[in-house]
Parts: structure tokens; C-alpha cells; sequence
């Protein structure tokens, strides 16, 4: 017993270091103002970046019901395959992690910008030029870049491989005796994905979500380099108070804290959900 004791004492000194200290520490900024009296104006003053708040909330949940749409067929798809395909896939959709994220997103700068790759293979084709005799019009690239739809594309190119794994590995792991029983007792494909498959691989589902909603809620370097600091984010929003002009570490803590607390919120209400989808499955 004494010697468990002592095996935990590292995790739990690196635990109140690294995590209990700092959040400690946000939640004092949080409810203190300069001269370190308890104040509540951090929180009020947070009615003015209701809009950021929104669209955070918002671009994070386009992109996570974008890497659901692509990520559970793919899942599906992928489960389906030979064990030497499967690892083949899985080392492709892992590949890009192994770069750095910063130079991933870089590089959809040099895809999206109105110089870009995309711009310039639609010039080369005659795209332009076709529009402009069709419309009356003299455009020579499509806008792509600064905007919240590159944001979202950033957020659904660096974020999916973790919508992907989860639910891949939840799908693969179904006993297959169970579909192949349903098929003997009449049911037909549409009915054992919807009966069997679907809520069985429900919490890869809800982890993939998880994984890719939290991450893309609090970027801020995919909103920078692709959204040209036009559509700032809750993560933009924060650093701005640490490190920009604006400094106000009260204030960036009190947003953390929020933007916390809505996450674990969030992560509460999905795990709610997949208690009771799991309930409804065995019953």
C-alpha cells in the first residue's frame, strides 16, 4: 500500500503544478480586478464580445458537423476493409499530423490566397475568363481566403483525423455475429445500421465530437492565418488579453473560465446522451 503511495506522488505533484495551480490561478484573475479586490466587472464587461462568443460557438459547430458527415462514412467505409488496408488508411489519415500544425496551416494560406493554387489552376483553365464574357464582369481570382469559410476549412483539415479514429475504432470492434444475426432474422441494411451499427458505435460518435468541437471552440491560429484577424475567435479573443495592446489578464481569465465551463457543459450533455442511447440499445 505504501509503495502505491509513493508511485502516485509524481502524478500528483505534476497534477498540482501544471494543472490545479493554473487554474487556480485563472479563476483568482477571474474574480479579481487590478488592484486585487473581488469584482464581478470581468464577467460584465464580457457583454461587449457577445458576438465573438456566437461566432466561436457557431464556425465550431459547422466544422464538427462537417468532420461527423465526413468522418462516419469514412469510419464506416474503412472498417469494412482488409487488416493491410486498414492500416494503410489509417497511416494516410494520420500522416498530416505528423507535420506541424502551424506549417499545415500555412499551408492552406498558399492554397487559398487570391494568388494561390486554387486561383491560379482556375485562371490556367479559363475559368475567369469565361465568367467575365458569360456576366460582364473582370474578376480574376474567387475570394477564398479571410473568410469564416477558410476558418472552417482549417478547423475540418487539421481536426478530422479525431473525428475519424474514434468512431473507427468503435465500429470495428462490433461483433460481427451480431449483424450477421440480424440479416438471418430479415432485417435489411438500412435497418441493421440504424438498429445495430449506428448506436453501438455511438460513443465513438460522441468522442469524435468531443475531440474536434473543443479544440476548434478555442483555436485561434486557424482564425488568424486564414480568417486575416477579420473573424476573431474565442482563442484570439484570450491571447489578445495576455499578449496584445489590450492587455487585461482579469479579463482574458474570466473569458477562460467561461469558455470552460461551457465545454464541460457541453461534454456533460453529449455524455447524458450517449448514456441514454446506450440504455434504448439494451433495452
Amino acid at each position: 500500500m505504501r509503495r502505491r503511495y509513493l508511485a502516485a506522488v509524481p502524478h500528483v505533484i505534476w497534477l498540482s503544478v501544471f494543472v490545479v495551480a493554473p487554474l487556480i490561478l485563472v479563476v483568482v484573475y477571474a474574480f479579481t480586478g487590478s488592484g486585487g479586490g473581488f469584482t464581478l466587472e470581468n464577467f460584465e464587461n464580457m457583454g461587449s464580445y457577445t458576438s465573438v462568443f456566437g461566432r466561436s460557438l457557431w464556425l465550431a459547430f459547422i466544422a464538427t458537423i462537417i468532420c461527423l458527415l465526413i468522418g462516419y462514412p469514412l469510419s464506416y467505409v474503412l472498417s469494412k476493409e482488409g487488416p493491410g488496408m486498414q492500416r494503410i488508411f489509417i497511416m494516410l489519415i494520420m500522416l498530416p499530423m505528423w507535420i506541424n500544425f502551424l506549417l499545415r496551416t500555412y499551408a492552406w494560406m498558399s492554397i487559398l490566397e487570391n494568388t494561390g493554387l486554387i486561383n491560379r489552376l482556375l485562371a490556367s483553365l479559363g475559368v475567369f475568363d469565361l465568367i467575365n464574357r458569360i456576366f460582364d464582369t473582370n474578376i480574376s481570382y474567387i475570394p477564398m481566403i479571410n473568410t469564416q469559410g477558410a476558418v472552417v476549412l482549417g478547423m475540418v483539415y487539421n481536426y478530422l483525423p479525431f473525428m475519424v479514429l474514434p468512431i473507427y475504432s468503435v465500429i470495428v470492434k462490433i461483433d460481427s455475429s451480431l449483424i450477421e444475426a440480424a440479416h438471418d432474422l430479415g432485417a435489411g441494411s438500412m435497418t441493421v445500421f440504424r438498429r445495430i451499427i449506428f448506436p453501438l458505435s455511438l460513443p465513438g460518435v460522441l468522442s469524435g465530437i468531443t475531440m474536434v468541437f473543443v479544440p476548434a471552440v478555442s483555436t485561434f491560429i486557424i482564425s488568424r492565418l486564414l480568417g486575416g484577424g477579420t473573424n476573431i475567435l474565442l482563442g484570439d479573443l484570450i491571447e489578445m488579453q495576455f499578449l496584445g495592446n489590450a492587455y487585461n489578464p482579469h479579463l482574458g481569465s474570466a473569458i477562460s473560465l467561461l469558455m470552460m465551463i461551457i465545454i464541460m457543459i457541453c461534454m456533460f450533455v453529449m455524455n447524458r446522451f450517449g448514456e441514454g442511447e446506450e440504455q434504448a440499445v439494451l433495452m
